[in-house]
Order: structure tokens, then sequence, then C-alpha cells
């Protein structure tokens, strides 16, 4: 079995916040709610869809009624399957490292809390998705981060070495769910943490992807 380098999406190697928010309104548009302000919220982009729903319709008042939510909730998954990625961006340097990584002979996979359709548009739109052995989503397995067998099955399907793996990831859930699997983690530090990085207390901190590929084998070498 290979090395392996797991990411998270959203926040981590792509910052997808507006396409996201604008999908919530459109449904809440429709259906006469105010807009969601996303403002110093970012770490709901993580949460996935329904999370988001329900702080709206929180934010004005309304009761958050799961029935409700899994209607918008439908109609969000189809509007945003159609605007993925119309101000969706990588962040500078991922795909360069994505690439450098490949070359190093690491395999790479995507374990995120976002649906597996939209992560395989967002991929694809990206011209990225050739480098991923694997791609879960949280409808692709039982588990949702921060289970660690959400991780731990990533890297099954990819059939890379959980004993030689590293996560990339920028919230809690990321770092616990490589913690809880016994893998070591580079938190992200431009993403969608509610709370500094470092406070996460990863293995390594990164701030810029021209970094990433040091600091993997960095942590390869000491494991």
């Amino acid at each position: 079995m290979d090395p392996i380098v797991v990411f998270d999406l959203d926040g981590t190697l792509a910052d997808t916040a507006d396409d996201i928010v604008g999908a919530v309104n459109h449904v809440f548009k429709v259906h006469d709610v105010p807009e969601f302000i996303l403002g110093g919220r970012k770490w709901l982009i993580s949460s996935g869809g329904r999370a988001i729903i329900s702080a709206g319709l929180a934010d004005v008042g309304m009761e958050v009624q799961r029935d409700q939510v899994e209607i918008f909730f439908r109609l969000f998954i189809d509007y945003y399957q159609e605007h993925v990625a119309v101000h969706s961006r990588l962040y500078p340097g991922a795909q360069t490292a994505l690439e450098g990584l490949s070359r190093d002979g690491y395999k790479l996979a995507i374990c995120t809390n976002k649906s597996y359709g939209p992560t395989t548009q967002l991929l694809e739109k990206f011209s990225i998705q050739h480098y991923f052995a694997a791609v879960c989503g949280n409808d692709s397995l039982p588990w949702t981060k921060p289970d660690p067998r959400a991780l731990l099955s990533t890297i099954q399907l990819a059939k890379g070495d959980p004993k030689r793996c590293v996560m990339v990831g920028d919230t809690k859930p990321d770092v616990d769910a490589a913690r809880s699997a016994g893998i070591p983690v580079i938190a992200v530090d431009f993403g969608y943490s509610d709370v500094p990085v470092e406070a996460l207390h990863p293995d390594l901190v990164m701030s810029d992807f021209a970094f990433l590929r040091d600091q993997v084998a960095s942590i390869s070498r000491r494991r």
C-alpha cells in the first residue's frame, strides 16, 4: 500500500463559501425567507447545507423543523449542483501542491462532509479530479468526520497505507478524525475554523500551499 495524503475540500483546497451561501439564499428567496448573512460564521460552511439552512431559519426567528429543513436541503442541492463553481476557487498553489505530491509518490484522496455529487462536480470544474484515488462525501459512507471511520474508510478505498497517511484539513472535525484514527494532521490557517487552528493542536499549521510538500515529507520522516 502506498503513502497517502487525505484532504478536506471546503476551506482546505477551495474557497466555496459564496456559492454555498448563494444556493441557500436562492431557496430562501423562493420561500420568502429573509436573506441569510454568513458574516463571521464561516465554520458553518464545513457543517453542511442543513446546518446553514437551520442557522438561517433560526436567525430570523423561524422554528427549525426537520421536515422543512429536508425540503429546503433538497432544493439547495438541486440549485447548488447547477451553480457549484460560479465564485468558488482553488486556494493559490493548491493544484501545484497536488501535482507535486503525486510526483513524490503519494496517493491522494478527498474526505469531506460535503455531499458526493457537488464534491465531484467541483473537482471536475477545477480539473483536479484525476489526482484523487478516492473521493468520499457525507453520503458516501455510514460515517462522517469527526468519526475516524470516515477517514479510515477513505484511505482503504484509495488503497493507501493508514500508517503512512497525513490528513490536511481546516476545522475541528478534520483534526479530531485524524487524531482518533492515529493519523498526523496538517491544519491550514486560511479556512473555515471557528477558532484559530493552533488551538486545535494539529501536528503542523500551514499558511501557504507552497510549503505543503515539505511539511508532508517532514511528518512522513517522523513515522
